[in-house]
């Protein structure tokens, strides 16, 4: 490697090192000028809307909430999968049309039978 081209990474390096330098700097100042002293428990409760916690702090979620979930990631993903499609679909019209066009229908059609499977186990349904 060139010399020269060592030399645009300095500023890169200086920043790192600044940023390095900042956080145990802040680290340390909190440390040096924070309040010592006696802590009460009082203090070190966790605060709930002025009421005193009472029960478990981590209650266990019922599995729907994870199936939910797992479906919102599912659906999400596929917009993500989607925009580049689109943003490139007409520029591959013009090469391959039919391969652009089935392979999204076949990508959503996975989709859409992982849509009808989630309404047959009725995982939508909120009441139950």
């Amino acid at each position: 490697m060139d010399e020269s081209q060592l030399k645009q990474y300095v500023p890169v390096l200086l920043l790192g090192l600044v940023a390095i330098a900042f956080a145990f700097g802040t680290l340390a100042f909190s440390v040096l000028v924070g309040k010592r002293g006696k802590r009460l428990r009082i203090k070190d409760t966790a605060y709930e809307c002025g009421m005193l916690p009472i029960g478990e702090g981590s209650t266990r979620l019922s599995i729907k909430f994870y199936l939910v979930a797992m479906l919102f990631i599912l659906f999400d993903i596929e917009v993500v999968f989607l925009y580049p499609w689109a943003v490139v679909y007409r520029e591959l019209l013009k090469t391959d049309a039919n391969l652009i066009f089935g392979s999204m229908v076949s990508f959503l059609g996975i989709l859409f039978v992982g849509y009808l499977y989630a309404l047959k186990k009725k995982a939508f349904d909120w009441k139950s």
